[in-house]
């Protein structure tokens, strides 16, 4: 028999046994090259590639080439290097029993360096292909990540895929949230709770920035198989600010290949956004239909109560004293997030420290008064609403009833357009806080106020005077 047609009906038994993904990434690839006595002879694309299948697929590739040569079938691999040295002549192991394989020039064990032509992103030349740095930093803990009613519900669903990694239903894992609430200490806490609890499992945590980097330069150099196959070995995969892969097509179609073969494999992926799946633009729907296979969940604004715990954690762990009062009047008055919290007592403690003056209140008062006079003052929906319906006349509880009314309806949709150019409030946010509507009609809503923005002067000039109001 020729040895396409043993290779295609080794194939035909394959496809039955393996997930369908899986099929497509290993198998479909190969390339069956010849056929002499009992020894069948097929192409991989990388050396990579070759000990992915010895370790994962060796038993049923064994199987299915004993059915059609008989028991003493023998398999070698010839490998195409992609270490940009085209000349360098493929080489060849052999099977059936993996103990007894014998690799022609090449050491059977092979370390993923660029030596070895395997395009690792992270590597270091020396480290074997599993033993990756995870990039996560250790203060990012879960003893570190202060929890309260604005980020519980992520916490425990956090807690829940360390424990159990890749076993839950909230895979993916997906925190979103506005910048400085915590979404890279929680990813990363996850992470760090996988590698104590699992020491085995693979972890690593990438930047969408850096991912995008690194399946640029994988395309340049032509390693494009091996960024892959790279991504596709990682147990418990980290993407941070995956919002940033809009309009990225390319990057978006290899990291919906890697999300494919990570989930169906059982593999655990977490992810962060500043946005819900649901209002993220710029990515292709059928990957935006995976994040929302398992559990988005969203870190708000801390309370006053927890802004107060991490002042105090961050206070106890530094071993610094701070009096009470001073620790109260700096959650009161930093309200946004996490970030700008602890960069106040950051310098306070530097004007401290540099004036050598003792921390009091009226030391705080001072540093608060001029951080927070440099920074943009963000108005509230509920001041928004209020400016828009004193300007138009009507009762504020108006524009929270079902009514028609065409004024309550215009009022209604001017408070959403600037709640959503003004303040940093999700649509579904505005929306539940405005009438108790969905992100479509705020989306709705602004579209129709930039349409008469641009039609009507009247209404412009009305817009104009709230705009003054709202900033004054």
């Amino acid at each position: 028999m020729h040895h396409e047609e043993i290779w295609n009906n080794c194939l035909k038994v394959i496809r039955d046994n393996v997930p369908s993904i899986s099929f497509r990434t290993w198998f479909e690839p190969i390339v069956p090259v010849k056929l002499e006595e009992k020894v069948l002879t097929i192409q991989v694309p990388s050396p990579f590639f070759y000990e992915y299948l010895e370790e994962k697929y060796i038993e049923i590739i064994s199987k299915t080439l004993r059915k059609e040569l008989g028991y003493d079938a023998k398999l070698e691999y010839s490998i195409v290097m992609e270490n940009n040295n085209f000349n360098s002549r493929p080489y060849t192991v052999k099977f059936p029993a993996k103990n007894q394989t014998e690799l022609k020039n090449k050491p059977v064990s092979m370390p993923l360096t660029e030596e070895s032509g395997i395009k690792n992103p992270f590597i270091i030349p020396g480290i074997k292909k599993l033993s990756i740095d995870p990039r996560l930093n250790p203060e990012n803990s879960f003893d570190n990540f202060i929890e309260g009613e604005c980020n519980r519900l992520a916490r425990s669903a956090g807690y829940a895929v360390a424990s159990n990694p890749g076993g839950t239903a909230f895979n993916p894992l997906l925190i979103y949230g506005d910048s400085g609430l915590g979404k890279t200490h929680l990813a990363q806490a996850i992470g760090i709770e996988i590698k104590n609890k699992f020491p085995d499992k693979v972890v690593l945590y990438v930047n969408a920035n850096r991912f995008q980097t690194q399946f640029v330069e994988s395309i340049r150099n032509n390693n494009k198989n091996d960024f892959l196959h790279f991504y596709q070995m990682i147990d418990v995969l980290i993407i941070d600010d995956v919002h940033e892969f809009a309009g990225k097509e390319k990057t978006q179609d290899i990291f919906f290949h890697i999300f494919n073969h990570l989930h169906q494999s059982g593999k655990q992926l977490i992810l962060t956004s500043d946005k819900p799946p649901v209002e993220l633009q710029g990515l292709e729907q059928r990957l935006l239909s995976r994040f929302k296979w398992g559990l988005s969940a969203d870190l708000q604004i801390p309370d006053y109560e927890t802004r107060i715990a991490i002042l105090r954690k961050k206070t106890y762990k530094d071993g610094i004293e701070l009096p009470e009062d001073v620790i109260e009047y700096i959650a009161s008055h930093i309200t946004d997030n996490i970030r700008e919290l602890e960069g106040a007592l950051i310098s306070l403690l530097a004007q401290s420290t540099l004036n050598k003056k003792e921390i009091t209140l009226e030391l705080a008062k001072e540093m608060i008064d001029k951080l927070i006079k440099n920074t943009k003052r963000e108005v509230s929906i509920d001041y928004i609403q209020k400016v828009v319906c004193g300007f138009f006349e009507i009762p504020v509880d108006s524009i929270q009833t079902k009514t028609r009314k065409r004024e309550i309806v215009q009022a209604r949709q001017v408070a959403m357009f600037f709640s959503k150019n003004l303040t940093k409030a999700s649509l579904a946010t505005i929306g539940s806080q405005i009438g108790g509507k969905d992100h479509a009609t705020v989306l709705h809503a602004c579209k129709t106020v930039n349409n008469l923005l641009e039609t009507d002067k009247a209404f412009k000039g009305q817009m104009d005077e709230i705009e003054k109001k709202l900033k004054f």
